[in-house]
């Protein structure tokens, strides 16, 4: 594995690790799985992650 590919693993590892997850990969989730379905911008997105995470009541996962 290259160097570049081994920190950039390590990075989602880590944004996942405290909770971040990745904006694009929403995006392109909602365009495959969801494509009438409205788009959160994201601010929104981090919200409801964050929400998700800390105790809220959205649910969390879509699918």
């Amino acid at each position: 594995m290259a160097p570049a590919d081994f920190l950039s693993r390590l990075r989602e590892t880590a944004r996942l690790m405290v909770g971040l997850p990745r904006y694009d990969l929403y995006r392109q989730h909602m365009a495959l799985h969801h494509p009438d379905a409205p788009v959160m911008s994201e601010i929104e997105f981090f919200r409801d992650r964050q929400q998700a995470r800390y105790g809220g009541k959205s649910g969390g996962r879509c699918c």
